[in-house]
Order: C-alpha cells, then structure tokens, then sequence
C-alpha cells in the first residue's frame, strides 16, 4: 500500500514570525497550509516538518468521529490509550462526584465523571459523557453519548414540557447513535435507525442521519415512544 502524508493541521512558530506574516507579508492569506505556510518558505524563512508515528485519526467526518470514539472501548484492538504514563493526558479539572452503577451491567465501556446509570440498564460498547442520566432497563449499545454540560434541578427541569429530563429515559434503547449534549430522551423510544437510512435531515424532529449514524442534536427533546 502507497502511503500518503497528510497535514495534522498542528503548527509551532514564534509569535513575532507569525505576526510578521500575517500583518506585513501575507496580509490577505487565509489558510495555512495553502497561503501562511508556502509564503514563509518563500521568504525565507526556517520551515520545517515533522513525520509523526504515533497515533492520529482525522475525525472531519461523522462516521470517523463515531468510529474513533467507540474505538478506545475495546482494550483487544485501541490504538490509543488514556493510560500511558509517557504521554499523560491533561484536561481540566471538573470536580464532579464519582459515576453511579446502581445493580446495572457495563461491558467495554467508558463512562465519564457525574454519571448515573439505573438499575436494570445494560451499556456495552459505548463511551457515556460526563454528568449522563441512564433511566432503568435502558440498552446502550455502541453508542456515543457527549453527556450534559450542567446538572439540573427540579425547577430547572419544570420548564421543559413534561418535566423530561436530560439523558435516556426508562426502558429506552440507544444503538450506534450519537447522543450530543443536554439532549433529552424520552422513557420508551428506540434510537435504532430501524429503517437502515443512510443520509436523513430532521433537525426540526432533533435528529439527524449521517452515514447511516443516528445523532440527536444538542439540546433535543426526544418525546416518550418515539421510535427511530
């Protein structure tokens, strides 16, 4: 197989060369790798490239980014991990309380801090978000959920119709969809693709089909029953 080099779109530079090209040299340049880059080199600049071999995965598209998350979730074929003392991840410090399985089963998973997940849910394959709400007698299946960016009180939930909280309702089944965050599930629905639909655009209903992946979109109130 042929390899091909591609842009990680990561660059390094000193701020007064950076200046120096984009206010005097390349005033009107708007890309990077196109314009800023190839005109540095022009004028003389030291420009130089590094072959990383470590591990990269371009996520422009729906599917990638579905397939590359769901990836770390199964230790026999991730090509990344989180828990390589060389290479330490550093995010921001959320000081959530720690996730809750109440007398439910979580296979090959990841789940974030401040979540709950239910008696009687069943997660396999799928990276649940922080601060996520899984009803009871939910199944998740290899399904992407972002999580919610705040937790919500009672009052807060009074506003929303049918005090519908955010996260997966009860008796409810998510499979290969994304949930993106602070969306809200009703009890009872089916996030399946049931019909086998490639490309679909319901914003309106708070969903959409890319390469046949189910993603209901932020802030989305999916009714009780609906089926997908």
């Amino acid at each position: 197989m042929k390899p091909y080099i591609a842009s990680m779109g990561i660059y390094v530079m000193k701020a007064e060369a950076l200046k120096d090209l984009l206010m005097t040299r390349l005033p009107d340049a708007n890309d990077f790798g196109n314009e800023v880059i190839p005109g540095a080199r022009e004028a003389g600049m030291k420009v130089q490239t590094f072959a990383f071999q470590g591990y990269w995965e371009d996520i422009g598209t729906i599917e990638s980014f579905y397939n590359s998350n769901l990836a770390l979730c199964d230790p026999k074929t991730a090509q990344f991990s989180f828990y390589d003392k060389k290479a330490p991840i550093y995010t921001m410090s959320r000081f959530l309380p720690p996730s809750k399985v109440l007398d439910a089963s979580v296979s090959n998973s990841i789940i974030g801090d401040g979540c709950v997940i239910k008696s009687g849910s069943k997660v396999s394959g799928s990276v649940i978000g922080i601060r996520s709400l899984i009803g009871h007698d939910c199944k998740i299946e290899k399904a992407l959920i972002m999580g919610s960016d705040y937790y919500e009180t009672v009052e807060e939930c009074e506003f929303v119709p049918g005090c519908l909280p955010m996260g997966v309702g009860d008796n409810s089944i998510v499979r290969g969809a994304i949930i993106d965050k602070n969306a809200r599930i009703g009890e009872n629905c089916q996030i399946i693709n049931k019909d086998g639909v490639k490309e679909a655009n319901h914003e309106e209903a708070g969903y959409v089909i890319k390469d046949g992946i189910i993603v209901i979109i932020k802030d989305a109130v999916i009714p009780s029953g609906t089926i997908i």
